[in-house]
């Protein structure tokens, strides 16, 4: 649907998971109505979205990891990792 493909993972104690389906709805369904940036996103599966070609991939990560925490899916010290399919890059908190 989106043009680009992007994966989703965090740190888990010292190993890198796909972020669940669910936190990547919940993260969807509340920027559906709050910000309209964001509203070009398609959760797929585990570690998996669509993303349309305007949402900033490191203004995503950014908000995804807020919002994650917020809802107590991700611990303090864990980081999300972004990463486009197609080219492989990486976004990831220092």
């Amino acid at each position: 649907m989106f043009a680009r493909k992007i994966r989703v993972e965090y740190d888990d104690n010292g190993r890198t998971s796909p972020c669940p389906l669910k936190w990547l709805d919940s993260f969807s369904m509340r920027n559906f109505t709050n910000a309209t940036v964001f509203d070009d996103t398609l959760p797929l599966a585990d570690g998996q979205m669509e993303i349309g070609s305007s949402v900033p991939l490191d203004q995503l990560k950014s908000a995804m990891e807020d919002w994650f925490r917020r809802k107590g899916y991700l611990p303090k010290d864990s980081h999300l990792s972004l990463a486009e399919n197609e080219t492989a890059q990486q976004t990831t908190s220092q």
